[in-house]
């Protein structure tokens, strides 16, 4: 009698493999086909304009990407290990195939539920919340560094701003706080897990855990920080380091704090990255250059890669 249903399930998660497969493949032709700021035949030209030593740059490049995933997966490792000790490759294969499911949704945001797909449903809210543990620590350094870009910016160019919106902003965060602790003992998260519970939750993950998911994160900052600047001498930025740096901070700062719909995540973050870096006088055509190898190179690649493990992809014994 169970026959039927079970085929039926085979064939559905079957159908649901390939449309995954179909919408990110998709998502990354479209936004190399209708990429209105650079055209993908300029950007590849140019690459091939560099003659032998491209070859050796995009090799570096790309070890430069392996190293970010590599510190990815081991902070994935990490994290899981609070209640269950998994391999490596189990956390490779979780993460790059989570990257794939997620790739075309606003701010990855499917990337929440494409792990907790690997474990039991009773794990998957732990899962849920060590993922969001996870982007939180990020972010953490993320705005650690930004801040001081930020600073930078303020102080060695003529930025306007106005002090009434820094003052509505000021008020807004502190609005954002006095919610938080008016429902934080409310079920607003998920079920079962309150504001209040939650915070629990991450205070109980032992402080050896928090550190190291901290270290890894900053591992994985300055090794894209590093790698942006390395592609901007690639394609030609004639821009000192101690120059670059401070505003690769306020540029990844800023597109971390703006909420993006997933067509147009690449612009946004070609458009800060070009207003930043006008600042200095490095082109346009080199800045956008950047921001391509970049995405190439640390989402696209290693999608291709995750979307093998979407493939194989077996439901967890409930």
């Amino acid at each position: 009698m169970n026959a039927v249903p079970d085929k039926a399930k085979q064939y559905l998660l079957a159908a649901a493999k390939v449309l995954v497969i179909a919408i990110t493949f998709g998502y990354i032709f479209y936004k190399l086909k209708n990429n209105t700021s650079l055209g993908f035949s300029e950007f590849t030209a140019t690459i091939f304009s560099k003659g032998s030593i491209a070859t050796y740059s995009l090799l570096f490049f790309a070890f430069l990407a392996v190293a970010n995933w590599f510190f990815e997966i081991l902070k994935w490792q990490t994290l899981v290990s609070t209640f269950r000790k998994i391999d490596f490759k189990t956390a490779l294969k979780q993460s790059l195939a989570s990257l794939t499911v997620s790739l075309a949704t606003p701010n990855r945001i499917g990337e929440y539920g494409a792990k907790a797909l690997f474990f039991e449903n009773k794990n998957r809210k732990k899962i849920l919340l060590l993922n969001f543990f996870s982007s939180g620590a990020q972010m953490l350094v993320t705005t650690f560094f930004g801040i001081f870009g930020l600073l930078y910016l303020f102080r060695n160019f003529n930025i306007p701003y106005s002090v009434t919106t820094l003052c509505y902003f000021g008020i807004g965060v502190i609005v954002l706080f006095a919610i938080g602790y008016y429902f934080k003992g409310k079920e607003l998260l998920l079920k079962g897990f309150s504001i209040a519970k939650t915070i629990q939750f991450f205070r109980d993950i032992p402080f050896q855990i928090k550190f190291k998911t901290v270290l890894f994160s900053t591992f994985r900052y300055a090794i894209f920080s590093g790698m942006f600047y390395g592609l901007l001498l690639f394609f030609g930025g004639n821009i000192s380091f101690s120059e670059a740096i401070p505003l690769i901070f306020a540029m990844y700062f800023l597109v971390s704090i703006l909420p993006t719909l997933f067509i147009f995540d690449v612009v946004i973050r070609g458009g800060v990255a070009v207003w930043l870096f006008s600042f200095t006088g490095v082109s346009e055509l080199i800045i956008l250059s950047t921001v391509l190898a970049m995405w190439l190179l640390n989402f696209v690649l290693p999608s291709l890669l995750g979307s093998i493990f979407v493939l194989t992809y077996q439901p967890t014994t409930r």
